[in-house]
């Protein structure tokens, strides 16, 4: 089996695979002062609840935007799993042309969805990500990921809102109906929500302009996935999004992991802890 931890500011996604379908998944929240065994015994955990052997994990696959998180990950793959983790970064063998300035800088969430939804949907399209931040991410027909925008989520804006004002209270993150709103409650969540999806279709409707100069086709058709905590609500609202995929990032480390399970330049295991344990991360 595969473990699979899709590391973002907010939370962790673990998505456990067996000969490529996934058999489940989890939602832990994203903690700098937790340490490698205080997730292993989490993870230990929901293995038993869902009655699963995790001595069953064969390798561990990560993808983080959040460094200081990498380490204690890097050291649980060793301690439990008795693996050395592939890492998303400079190196991976992931399929994509990637043509940002500097590709170093994109953030190895995006270039995972970035994989994913080529691989299932086909290009040129426009990945949404409802994340802590709000990504949108373009990649043409030919699997050349062109760029995007970021932008701040929901959740960054609500807390700022609460955090910024002297009386303004924090509100659930969900639609009132309507934006002449009668309570200071109702009147924050449609300033959120509202102004987020109007928001997310004008970058979509601005992007979509951009991609036809990478298309060989400019009538081709831009399909536009939406991913994320948050998509559901925002979909909801707004007609330019035309699938929402939960997993799409826990599928695309999948298909990382076939990508470069073979082309190790380094074995990636067994080790024992305490010797061999080289957390830096693997080249390929």
């Amino acid at each position: 089996m595969l473990l699979a931890f899709d590391v973002g500011n907010t939370n962790i996604v673990l998505g456990l695979f067996q000969d490529g379908r996934m058999i489940t998944n989890w939602r832990l929240e994203t903690d700098n002062n937790k340490s490698a065994d205080e997730y292993g015994m989490i993870i230990n955990q929901l293995f038993k609840y869902e009655d699963l052997d995790i001595n069953e994990v064969k390798d561990v696959i990560i993808s983080t935007v959040v460094p200081s998180v990498l380490y204690t990950l890097q050291h649980l793959s060793v301690k439990y799993f008795h693996r050395k983790a592939i890492v998303i970064g400079a190196g991976i063998k992931t399929g994509l042309v990637v043509k940002y300035d500097n590709p170093k800088q994109v953030g190895a969430d995006r270039i995972v969805n970035a994989v994913a939804a080529h691989a299932k949907y086909g290009g040129p399209l426009i990945i949404i990500d409802f994340g802590t931040a709000t990504t949108f991410c373009a990649v043409s027909e030919k699997a050349e990921y062109l760029g995007g925008t970021i932008a701040p989520g929901l959740k960054i804006s609500s807390d700022a809102l609460f955090e910024k004002t002297a009386k303004l209270p924090k509100v659930e993150l969900e639609e009132p109906g309507h934006v002449i709103c009668r309570n200071t409650i109702n009147s924050i969540q449609g300033g959120l929500v509202y102004g987020h999806m109007g928001m997310v279709d004008y970058i979509v409707k601005k992007m979509k302009a951009e991609l036809q100069e990478y298309s060989a086709d400019a009538s081709q058709e831009v399909k536009v996935i939406a991913t994320g905590g948050l998509a559901t609500l925002i979909d909801g609202g707004i007609d330019c999004i035309d699938y929402v995929d939960k997993m799409l990032t826990l599928e695309g480390l999948e298909i990382i992991y076939r990508k470069n399970k073979k082309i190790r330049k380094k074995s990636p295991g067994p080790v024992r802890e305490g010797r061999d344990c080289n957390y830096a991360e693997d080249s390929f």
